[in-house]
């Protein structure tokens, strides 16, 4: 069975790996991976170690023993998930980290469905009610007020556009590229340009793009380190999700399920509290250091670890040339999330919706509708990106969850005394993780994308950041399809 380059994209975890082995045919753009001798086979050695119990480990642990290898995952946290994250002693079970897939995701729900958990649709439950209002300087606006407001800084054109949905709506109305699923074909590289440039050439001011981006920005802390090309390449992809169906599935009790379901599939040992400090790949083996002092071994080596982590393990060979680069510079998202609860639905007090998109330090706050009904609002997730997270971060747990609390009150006294701060979580201070997920800066498409998981003799690497036909946890999926290819050719 052959499927096309579009078909590997939109997941194929359901063919098994016979049929994908054609798929990587298709795939001309990225580089042959390195050979190597086959390592003798040795009595209670693992045939694969594995870095990392989160989607993508736990992925290619499962496809790897589905094809007769022995393996071993170790672990630097002491839980599986990676950036599955479900805060389970709250309300409603909030998610920190990856919070819900669409329909066109065709490993995640065969990945769900093998673990045994159950998808419900949660799109609705963020539709309820009216849209998130405005906060400018502290001041609430409606759409209609933010279009004649005197402060607005973009283009008449765009007036009425929300300064939260400007980036994604300009990106689809002019994205540059013919064919998404190409991002990373040389021939795109003139596209890897600053985000800036990108919302300059549609009209938009500096601090027009201060405004819509930099505040809380989706990838990056501003306009000039992020590549326009990544944002591109994930408009393609959400559109071609959102072609699958409309609905936006998560785990029922929480998506944390989801990770702990996969590792319950593996036969092999997944080992926690195992934080890497060196990895050694010989001509005949692999050996693996841990911070306790420990040492494993095996055949080959699968790297899920997040590159922010990555570059203070040391390699022995080194990497080289543009992957040792990518290793060592390619930046991740900051973002902190606090999850506070109202005592009272103060909202319906002051007639205002729950949601809030924010100028200021308070940042973006998001209803939870996880209770008995979709109109129940369970809690506030309150999120910070770029160099608000970094400015939070800084305050501390404790101060932020003050400044949150009080920046809500002071815009809305009617919540005052309402608010219990409960948990706070910050992904640039997660050790084993140093920020979310990947993103490429201007130029990093054409310099890293095709060379950063190209194998380097028995090193293998896979995680979200290396997959060039999907984002989040359908990336991670795709990655763990795409090594244990590697390994197993």
């Amino acid at each position: 069975m052959r499927i096309d380059r579009r078909g590997f994209t939109l997941g194929a975890a359901g063919f098994g790996l016979a049929a994908l082995a054609g798929s990587a045919e298709a795939r001309k753009t990225r580089a042959k991976p390195a050979k190597s001798s086959p390592a003798p086979a040795v009595p209670g050695r693992p045939d694969v170690l594995i870095l990392g119990a989160g989607v993508s480990g736990l992925q290619t642990a499962w496809l790897l023993e589905s094809q007769g290898l022995k393996v071993q995952v170790l672990e630097g946290r002491t839980r599986v998930g990676g950036r599955v994250m479900t805060l389970l002693d709250q309300p409603g079970y909030p998610e920190m980290g990856f919070n819900s897939m669409a329909d066109g995701y065709g490993r995640g729900i065969d990945a769900a469905q093998r673990a045994g958990v159950e998808l419900e649709e949660v799109g609705a439950r963020y539709r309820i009610g009216p849209p998130p209002g405005v906060w400018i300087n502290g001041q609430h606006l409606s759409r209609e007020e933010w279009a004649a407001f005197p402060g607005n800084p973009l283009p008449p054109a765009l007036k009425a556009m929300l300064p939260q949905e400007a980036v994604f709506a300009l990106v689809a109305r002019h994205t540059r590229l013919a064919d998404w699923t190409g991002w990373n074909d040389p021939a795109n590289a003139g596209l890897d340009i600053p985000l800036h440039d990108f919302l300059a050439a549609q009209g938009l001011s500096d601090d027009a793009i201060r405004l819509v981006n930099d505040v809380s920005p989706y990838y990056g802390t501003n306009a000039y380190d992020v590549s326009a090309l990544m944002l591109e390449y994930n408009d393609g992809f959400v559109k071609a999700m959102a072609a699958a169906g409309p609905r936006s599935l998560a785990v029922r009790g929480g998506n944390l399920h989801l990770a702990t379901g996969m590792a319950k599939l593996v036969k092999g040992d997944i080992v926690l509290g195992k934080q890497v400090t060196a990895i050694e790949a010989g001509d005949t083996r692999c050996a693996v250091r841990c911070a306790d002092g420990s040492v494993f071994e095996a055949g080959k080596v699968v790297c899920t670890l997040p590159f922010s982590t990555l570059r203070y393990v040391h390699v022995a060979p080194g990497l080289t040339g543009m992957q040792a680069r990518a290793v060592a510079t390619l930046p991740y998202q900051p973002l902190s999330i606090a999850f506070i609860t109202a005592t009272a639905p103060f909202w319906e007090d002051d007639k205002l919706a729950p949601a809030m998109w924010t100028d200021g330090l308070t940042g973006n706050v998001i209803p939870q509708r996880y209770g008995a009904t979709p109109e129940e609002i369970t809690g506030f997730q309150v999120q910070a990106r770029g160099a608000l997270a970094n400015y939070w971060d800084r305050l501390g747990k404790e101060a932020a969850l003050q400044l949150i609390v009080a920046g809500i009150e002071a815009m809305r006294p009617a919540a005052r005394g309402k608010l219990q701060a409960r948990a706070y979580f910050s992904w640039s201070e997660e050790p084993f993780n140093a920020g979310d997920w990947a993103y490429f800066g201007p130029g990093h498409v054409r310099d890293f994308v095709n060379t950063m998981s190209v194998p380097a003799g028995r090193l293998h690497f896979a995680g979200e950041h290396t997959a060039t036909g999907a984002r989040g946890l359908e990336g991670a999926l795709e990655s763990a399809e795409r090594v244990a290819l590697e390994i197993l050719a």
